[in-house]
């Protein structure tokens, strides 16, 4: 048990890491990973651009930078902040991918798969469960998206039993999460979520939010992937700088974050946890901006 996603991301990067390591992460990103990474493991962080045609992972960027040197590859879905959620057929070409890039350099190349948003996913998709595909994958896991208990900081970090030396990385985890400060999770959150177990708040809320936001977004001339999961939107911005997109935006009472700061320029994130009259008195003003463009 942890203090949350970050601090399960943040031991396991401290227990894996060596000097010259490197860690991939494919864009679009949390932006703190890239923080941790270099911080917090002392590792180098190779980014890999997005493929924003779906979200997906862009495969044939991923295997350039593949090398002796990478330690692990970070997923996050479903994701933030496109709310892609990543196929079967991604995850097994994935896990393929790393089992080849293992034989080549001949020394283990972890998954490390941060999963906040597992259960929030819509239209019945069937996440796939990274460890079921690849040995060699962290599980990092926060129950504050599942169960809406945000600011409360309980998760873990699951080490399967088939991965490799798996009783020494679990050691080193553990040894890990003390050398950070992370000395236990909050005891009183552990019988919270040993209570809550399989259990969620209620996510029809959020998959209807996401039609509503979606359906507007796009019926007022916004280009936008339908998300699959999460409780974010990610259109494209209708110019080429999203900053200025996101500063005229600010002029209608709307706040937008940036593509870049995911690593996705030319993008914006709009959260949609909050309710669902709030985003419906948001449509007409989302109109109105487009209108600022002549989308119509």
């Amino acid at each position: 048990m942890t203090v949350g996603a970050a601090a399960s991301l943040c031991i396991v990067l401290k227990a894996i890491a060596c000097p010259g390591d490197e860690f991939i992460v494919p864009a679009p990103y949390f932006p703190e990973y890239k923080c941790w990474i270099e911080n917090t493991a002392n590792a180098k962080c190779v980014l890999i651009p997005a493929d924003p045609t779906s979200f997906q992972i862009n495969f044939g960027e991923l295997e350039k930078s593949l090398s002796k040197n990478t330690k692990a590859v970070i997923i996050n879905s479903p994701n933030n902040p496109s709310g892609a959620v990543y196929s079967e057929e991604t995850v097994k070409k994935l896990a393929s991918v790393l089992e080849d890039a293992e034989k080549k350099w001949g020394h283990p190349i972890y998954l490390i798969s941060d999963e906040p948003y597992r259960e929030i996913v819509f239209d019945g998709f069937k996440l796939p469960f990274v460890t079921k595909y690849y040995k060699n994958t962290f599980i990092c896991y926060s129950f504050s998206k599942s169960l809406s208990l945000p600011g409360e900081r309980i998760g873990y970090v699951l080490i399967p039993d088939e991965m490799e030396d798996n009783r020494d990385v679990y050691a080193a985890v553990c040894g890990a999460g003390r050398i950070l400060g992370y000395v236990n999770a909050p005891s009183l959150f552990q019988r919270v979520a040993g209570k809550c177990v399989g259990k969620t708040a209620d996510i029809s809320i959020y998959n209807r939010n996401r039609d509503v936001l979606y359906n507007g977004l796009v019926e007022s001339g916004y280009s936008c992937v339908k998300p699959q999961g999460a409780f974010y939107m990610f259109p494209k911005a209708p110019e080429e700088n999203e900053y200025a997109f996101c500063e005229k935006a600010k002029k209608y009472d709307l706040l937008l974050v940036p593509g870049t700061d995911f690593g996705c320029p030319g993008h914006v994130r709009i959260a949609y946890c909050v309710q669902t009259e709030t985003i419906e008195r948001a449509l007409p003003v989302f109109k109105k901006l487009a209108a600022d463009y002549g989308i119509r």
